[in-house]
């Protein structure tokens, strides 16, 4: 019995790839169907997957070829792509690769999505008025996503990172699949009655049907009846379903909504810590300024009070009497100087000082003093005052003065 040959894995693919490279039909080939899970990688390819009721065919569109594309490539697009259909043989699969895509329509998912958005937009179930606000210190987190995925460990890593002593409770809903809306509804409704602060509701990434549950309208509603505050967190940051536009609040990742849900206990602490600090700070002066203010108003007292008025007028008194008295005792002097004065020039002008040089003062019979010698008569009675007495003369003889 012959040998059977033996071929290598990298000889199998390489012969695959051969017969590819060499099919005419698949060397340039044109492919209908929808897009899902779309993803533009940073070193600019675009990759995605084309899907029918049939089955799915996985594509790539270097970043080369991306110069023709004149619009974005997006979940539940219908589209033409136009390119080659070749191994890859590394990892033994087969793909499109793109050389061109034209979009033919909107896939029919993402027109019931849209269907849908419209017409709860127009009930009112997204506006803004209707949004509960999340609390900042929440306690207890409700959480509706799957128990086994990444997501449910990403928010209780974050949660407990951000503060240790958070209530997380979990419902373990089912998040894909024919089950996952009705399971999706209960979780919130339970969570609601069992009375947890906010309620995180959400999954991680996938295509456009992996998703699908956070677009069904019984979800919406769940949301928007919910009492308590409602986050959703589904997919990636550039995914957006029904439930983000019915959240109170959307998260681009179940990680930001345990941010946005559990408050950081570390940073609440510093800040106040500092607050603390600042509010010392601020009494501090404050109280500084009442102590200033209240020095200030008890001089004014000082200043204004009657026992300070009294002992003013008391002060300004003293210094009244004590220039009082100055003035009375140099008025007194000065009264004492003139009087000596005056008296001694009265002293000086008396007749009686010139009587003491032995003259006499000579008046007639009426009084009057008599001043010369004219006007006296022989016969006539004169008194004469000497300084110690005067007499009694008639006059014999008026004599006048030669040369006089």
């Amino acid at each position: 019995m012959a040998e059977k040959r033996i071929y290598s894995v990298s000889q199998v693919n390489s012969y695959l790839g051969h017969m590819f490279r060499e099919d005419f039909v698949l060397r340039r080939i044109r492919v209908r169907g929808e897009l899902s899970n779309v993803k533009y990688h940073s070193s600019g390819h675009i990759y995605f997957t084309m899907k029918d009721q049939g089955g799915t065919l996985a594509a790539v569109m270097f970043a080369g070829q991306r110069r023709g594309l004149s619009f974005e490539l997006r979940e539940g697009l219908k589209v033409v792509v136009t390119g080659s259909v070749e191994v890859y043989e590394r990892g033994g699969v087969y793909q499109l690769y793109a050389s061109s895509v034209e979009e033919e329509g909107r896939g029919d998912l993402y027109a019931e999505f849209l269907r849908l958005k419209r017409e709860l937009e127009e009930m009112g179930m997204f506006a803004q008025e209707y949004k509960k606000p999340i609390p900042k210190y929440a306690k207890s987190v409700g959480i509706v996503t799957s128990a086994t995925g990444a997501a449910v460990r990403d928010i209780i890593n974050i949660s407990k990172r951000r503060d240790p002593y958070i209530q997380l409770v979990l419902y373990p809903a089912v998040v894909q699949g024919d089950r996952a809306a009705d399971s999706i509804v209960r979780g919130i409704r339970t969570l609601d009655r069992y009375g947890v602060d906010v309620i995180i509701a959400g999954r991680g990434g996938g295509s456009i049907e992996d998703l699908w549950a956070f677009n069904e309208e019984r979800v919406a509603r769940a949301i928007f009846e919910c009492e308590t505050p409602v986050i959703s967190a589904v997919g990636h940051e550039t995914d957006f379903t029904i439930a983000d536009f019915a959240a109170d609040l959307r998260a681009p990742t179940p990680s930001a909504a345990a941010e946005l849900a559990v408050p950081d206990i570390v940073r609440f602490l510093r800040d106040l810590q500092g607050d603390r600090e600042a509010l010392d700070n601020a009494m501090r002066r404050k109280l500084e300024r009442f102590r200033g203010t209240v020095r200030e108003r008890e001089l004014r007292l000082r200043l204004h009070s009657p026992g300070s008025l009294v002992r003013q007028r008391r002060s300004r008194c003293e210094e009244l009497r004590l220039a009082l008295a100055a003035a009375m005792k140099e008025k007194h002097y000065a009264t004492v100087r003139r009087f000596d004065r005056d008296t001694e020039r009265l002293r000086m002008l008396s007749p009686l000082d010139r009587l003491k040089g032995g003259f006499a003062y000579v008046t007639g019979e009426d009084g009057r003093a008599v001043k010369t010698a004219g006007e006296i008569s022989a016969g006539r009675i004169l008194s004469v005052r000497f300084r110690d007495g005067s007499v009694r003369t008639e006059v014999k003889e008026v004599i006048p003065a030669d040369g006089i």
